[in-house]
């Protein structure tokens, strides 16, 4: 048993059963044994690999949408790029590399990084040392510096705490952790009736046993986003994998050294995720006011963004490094089991701008204005 295990057992004999977003909280950011607060998770010495890890085309080709952006604003100076979640600081440092083909953006670029990690932390400062840029950290969005701001979150909500939610008897119960013979086991509240909203499927009637999923932190971010960018214009680039369309199912999985686990076999020594409802974030955007662009996959916001283009001038550059380079972009954007391409979707929310953000409506890759 887990440090973790005995902490929540002891807070379950006293409180009751908690609820799985109060347990994912729990275990992914408790001070001590929280899982982010306690190792570096990325790589292949890790718990699973992220994008920025698996290719530097990755941060590269946002980095191009980021300054295509700020010009297509008319240049704010300052402006905050902010981003959300930034593990080892390894998307950063690629975005600001990418950025170099717009000097003036450079100069006006104020970063800030909303981390909750000390370790992962220090991995963002050695990352970033040499970008030349001033770097600020911050706990949460709210802090942020007010003005203009372009926010990225790569792989960030599906890590934010749910709720779930199981038919029962023609009524939802809210799935809960609590005690078992050998350990911690999933349960069932008592009836709640129909009083919490959103839970049904327009035109898809629940069936006994079908589990929907809230993310009631994820809608409260996005919100406080959409209401910045009303008042002092900015879009947010999410990217992560989820549903395109709300679904019925059990989202919740646990990875430790690249495999699933049990969910609540070892708390605070696993990763603990969950796929994003991308249709309920555009819904708080929209009702904060905000616009919301079409969904594109993963794969299709990259080749929009010619990450094509740039593995043939890294090949070129780099003649020894063309097999790690297709193998990148291949899963990257590829589609078939176990490539991202599909899989990760890319959500863009907007106010106060002109028009559209880059390749959301421009089908011309941009990729010239990146060096080797």
């Amino acid at each position: 048993m887990t440090p973790l295990a005995r902490e929540i057992s002891e807070r379950i004999a006293l409180e009751g059963p908690m609820g799985v977003d109060a347990y994912m909280a729990l275990c992914l950011g408790h001070p001590v044994h929280g899982y982010y607060m306690s190792r570096d998770p990325f790589g292949r010495g890790g718990d699973f690999t992220t994008a920025p890890e698996i290719s530097q085309m990755f941060g590269e080709m946002l980095g191009l949408w980021v300054v295509s952006l700020w010009d297509q604003m008319g240049r704010p100076d300052p402006v905050q790029l902010v981003e959300l979640g930034p593990g080892r600081g390894s998307l950063m440092a690629d975005m600001l590399r990418a950025a170099r083909a717009l000097p003036p953006f450079l100069k006006a670029v104020r970063v800030t990084l909303v981390e909750m990690s000390p370790l992962l932390k220090t991995a963002q400062e050695k990352a970033l040392a040499g970008s030349g840029i001033l770097v600020t950290w911050r706990g949460h969005v709210a802090e942020v510096a007010p003005g203009p701001a372009i926010v990225i979150a790569n792989e960030f909500f599906d890590a934010l705490p749910i709720r779930q939610f199981v038919r029962d008897g023609g009524a939802w119960r809210e799935r809960q952790v609590g005690p078992g013979a050998e350990g911690l086991v999933f349960g069932l509240s008592e009836l709640i009736g129909d009083s919490v909203a959103g839970l049904d499927i327009a035109g898809v009637p629940p069936n006994d046993g079908d589990m929907r999923e809230v993310c009631p932190a994820g809608l409260a971010v996005v919100q406080a986003l959409a209401q910045r960018f009303k008042a002092q214009g900015g879009a947010l680039l999410a990217i992560d994998y989820g549903y395109a369309r709300p679904a019925y199912g059990d989202s919740l999985q646990a990875m430790q050294a690249h495999g699933f686990v049990d969910p609540l076999s070892e708390p605070g020594a696993a990763d603990l995720t969950a796929h994003v409802d991308f249709t309920a974030l555009g819904a708080a955007a929209r009702a904060a006011g905000a616009k919301v662009h079409p969904l594109l996959t993963q794969g299709e916001l990259l080749r929009r963004l010619g990450i094509g283009m740039r593995a043939d001038v890294l090949a070129r550059a780099n003649p020894a490094s063309v097999d790690d380079l297709q193998a990148g972009l291949v899963r990257l954007t590829g589609n078939a089991e176990g490539q991202m391409g599909m899989l990760f979707k890319a959500l863009c929310v907007s106010s106060g701008l002109p028009l559209p953000p880059p390749v959301f409506d421009m089908p011309d890759p941009l990729i010239e204005k990146i060096g080797t």
